[in-house]
């Protein structure tokens, strides 16, 4: 039978029941127990073949599967804790044992009033007196074994896939507790989640194409954030010594396993602190949100298992270079020195980094050799510290090591889940960099940001020294759910139209 036909033989039950005076598509009902507080409620009573009579249940959810016998039927429905299974009789229902075979499909959703019985199999189940429709499905599920098994499918269709699939329900579960565990940490230690502006009129806080719009009524051209960086940052300014935003962030950019073009991501600043302290608070709300989903800190990630039991690992990004380049060190080269700059080069090369000969500092040639050669294999939880400068434009010179920030990246499972600075407070240096930035931009590169007049006059108020923290939500729910593809923790990624 084909979709439309059986779509059409389900209006035709919707007729029916209309034409009985049953309401199809009920109003409310109110169920007395979850499936899963009835397994629980029952676990370990009721010997196979014993009914509690006393127990007055009502229950909810959609028929997953229907065995019917002559005269009894069982059936499977879900609610969002789980399963549980209904006996039907006639004898029990009586007339509307007949409706209930004539009218109700897989994909139904329907309330049960009845006792608690367990099978004489063992199977604890709803011994309905009463049943009713609470909403007709037109379309049926997919069959059990062959249907939504495509990925794209399932992206697609993610409501069927939450119906069908139990760990796809479960992983956006966890994402909710992970981001309530985020926030409950944070308020409690005195932070303030205070929302920044989604429409900016000059992207930045960080490298990455914006994506265009426009604003008829005012005449503006606009962009939707890059980042949540400067705004918050003039909270500071302000006065706020904590400040965080957990929000949805947008770069026109690829769509890879680690990357979609809308995200989300928390930015948290403190006042009178440094990349440190932020490296201390980064171990502990990680901690706090896998204690969250979890009872251990050693995960199973794909075939790896990660340990989070702090302390993490914490190295410079020219000692783990010399990991993989060891008989070459970026450190003894001069920055100002042209012939360095080749022999930096030329040291890459031969370490098999591509698309280094267009690069015009030692700077970005280490991170080069850091992105090519060690980030995939950095599997563990890993702070790797000061970066070169001309890679952080928005952090504050190293305090004794010249030429870098103090500036840190977390890595794990071969992937970035943190950036933090020690951050840029002297608005000289701040201009000059944005400057650099601008002259990227006019020379083509669409990643790079203009010069932010109003940040520049805030910072020109004054901002104290300050440590900042950016988490991306989605790759660190990732680690702590063991999915592969960022699209599998996205509610509704963004999708090419069928």
């Amino acid at each position: 039978m084909t979709e439309s036909e059986i779509r059409n033989g389900r209006l035709s039950k919707v007729q029916a029941m209309k034409d009985a005076g049953e309401e199809p598509y009920a109003y409310s009902f109110n169920p007395t127990h979850s499936a899963a507080q009835l397994h629980s409620l029952y676990d370990g009573k009721l010997d196979g073949g014993e009914e509690d009579e006393d127990a007055d249940v009502k229950v909810a959810g959609r028929i997953m599967t229907k065995r019917v016998f002559g005269k009894l039927a069982f059936f499977t429905i879900k609610d969002e804790s789980g399963t549980i299974q209904l006996q039907l009789e006639k004898k029990r229902l009586g007339d509307s044992f007949k409706n209930l075979k004539a009218w109700s499909d897989g994909g139904d959703i329907i309330g049960v009033c009845g006792t608690i019985r367990r099978t004489d199999k063992g199977e604890l189940s709803v011994y309905a007196t009463e049943w009713t429709m609470l909403t007709k499905s037109i379309k049926p599920l997919p069959d059990k074994w062959h249907g939504l098994t495509d990925v794209g499918k399932r992206y697609r269709n993610r409501h069927l896939d939450l119906i069908v699939n139990a760990e796809v329900m479960d992983t956006f579960r966890k994402r909710a507790l992970i981001t309530s565990s985020l926030r409950q940490q944070l308020d409690g230690m005195g932070f303030l989640e205070i929302e920044t502006p989604v429409l900016q009129s000059q992207p930045g806080g960080a490298e990455a194409k914006p994506f265009d719009t426009y604003h008829n009524s005012m005449n503006m051209d606009l962009t939707l954030r890059i980042a949540t960086e400067l705004h918050l940052k003039r909270l500071i300014i302000g006065g706020f010594e904590r400040v965080y935003e957990i929000g949805r962030i947008f770069r026109n950019e690829g769509i890879s396993t680690r990357h979609n073009p809308e995200f989300t991501s928390i930015e948290l600043y403190q006042a009178y602190s440094d990349y440190n302290d932020m490296m201390d608070l980064t171990e502990v709300l990680v901690c706090g949100m896998c204690d969250a989903i979890s009872d251990t800190q050693k995960l199973c990630y794909g075939e790896n298992l990660i340990n989070l039991e702090r302390p993490w690992r914490r190295v410079t990004m020219h000692d783990i270079v010399k990991e993989y380049i060891t008989d070459f060190d970026f450190q003894d080269l001069d920055p100002d020195n042209p012939e360095d700059l080749v022999k930096a080069k030329t040291a890459a090369n031969a370490a098999g980094v591509p698309k280094v000969d267009a690069l015009t500092s030692i700077g970005y040639v280490l991170n080069a050799c850091f992105e090519e050669l060690c980030e995939p294999n950095l599997i563990q939880p890993t702070f790797v510290i000061d970066y070169p400068l001309e890679v952080s434009p928005l952090a504050k010179p190293h305090r004794s090591k010249a030429g870098l920030t103090e500036r840190f990246e977390l890595f794990a499972t071969g992937r970035e889940l943190a950036n933090s600075f020690s951050e840029l407070t002297d608005p000289v240096d701040q201009r000059q960099r944005f400057e650099v930035q601008a002259a990227k931009k006019d020379a083509g590169d669409e990643e790079a940001c203009g010069v932010d007049e109003e940040f520049l006059q805030a910072l020109e108020q004054g901002m104290p020294p300050t440590g900042g923290l950016g988490i991306g939500i989605d790759r660190l729910v990732m680690l702590l759910t063991n999915s592969p593809s960022i699209r599998d923790v996205i509610a509704f990624p963004l999708l090419k139209p069928e």
